[in-house]
C-alpha cells in the first residue's frame, strides 16, 4: 500500500514539474487559434473526451465490483 502512495506522489510531482516547464513557452499556434475563436472548440473536445473516459472507467469499475461480489 505504501508503494502505491509513493508512486502516485512521485507521479504528481513529475507532472507538476513538466507543467511548469511547458508554461514558460509561448506557442504561436495557440495565439492564432485564440484570435480565431477556435481554441474554445479544442478545449470543448478535450473536455468531452476526458469526461467520456472518466464515465467509462467508472462504469467498468462498477461492473468489476459487481462481478467480484458475485464470486
Amino acid at each position: 500500500m505504501n508503494k502505491i502512495i509513493v508512486r502516485c506522489s512521485m507521479l504528481i510531482v513529475a507532472l507538476l514539474l513538466s507543467i511548469a516547464s511547458f508554461a514558460q513557452q509561448q506557442p504561436q499556434m495557440a495565439d492564432v487559434m485564440r484570435s480565431n475563436g477556435k481554441i474554445y472548440v479544442v478545449v470543448a473536445v478535450c473536455l468531452t473526451i476526458l469526461i467520456g473516459l472518466f464515465i467509462y472507467v467508472f462504469l467498468v469499475d462498477r461492473k468489476i465490483s459487481k462481478i467480484e461480489k458475485e464470486s
